[in-house]
């Protein structure tokens, strides 16, 4: 992968596409790739990107570590969780302090609202100030990328059409990515942070 095919500072959300894009959740979906633990698919029901546990917490890795995977099965991320509310997220399957590319630190933790500041990565490595909040409700599968006023990304339960409104299973739900992210991995990213550890999920 390209250094550059990710942005590493606050033009990663500038726009240039004009409409929402969706992309599809699931932990059972036929398309998952063996060994992952989430799957993410487009409309068409391609696998598009895959979340893999590398490790969990003992003393030889210190930190629990999930990998975001392409499609071709190749690492874009190691999601690194610090401790019990902060996360550091690097390229590749490096954790140099030169691959870092944010930082998330969750500022609020209740059963029905749960809220994050995401910082990012700018030049010369320096974290910059608060540029992404998320906000929502792990139960309810219901999450919010901010920045600023505007609305990056957010999750949504299904339901199917009929005479009666049924739910699909919460182990599927919908990511709409709204014009202004041109990153779309990296969004996907962060809302796998923002479930990390939640029973029943990840």
């Amino acid at each position: 992968m390209e250094e550059n095919s990710i942005a590493s500072d606050q033009n990663q959300f500038q726009a240039n596409f004009q409409i929402p894009f969706d992309y599809f959740a699931s932990k059972k979906h036929k398309a998952i790739e063996s060994g992952c633990v989430l799957g993410f698919t487009d409309s068409f029901g391609n696998f598009v990107y895959g979340v893999q546990h590398l490790s969990h917490k003992s003393k030889d890795h210190p930190h629990c570590i999930k990998l975001f995977l392409d499609a071709s099965g190749d690492t874009l991320f190691s999601i690194h969780r610090v401790n019990k509310g902060s996360w550091q997220c690097f390229r590749g399957k490096e954790s140099r302090d030169e691959e870092l590319i944010f930082k998330v630190e969750r500022t609020v933790d209740e059963f029905t609202r749960t809220e994050f500041e995401i910082s990012l990565s700018g030049e010369n490595n320096e974290v910059s100030k608060t540029e992404l909040k998320m906000k929502g409700s792990p139960f309810k599968r219901s999450c919010t990328i901010y920045k600023g006023d505007s609305i990056v990304a957010e999750t949504s339960l299904m339901h199917k059409l009929g005479i009666k409104k049924m739910f699909v299973p919460r182990s599927r739900f919908r990511v709409t990515i709204f014009p202004g992210c041109t990153d779309h991995s990296l969004a996907l990213a962060l809302l796998v942070i923002f479930f990390d550890g939640r029973k029943l999920w990840m």
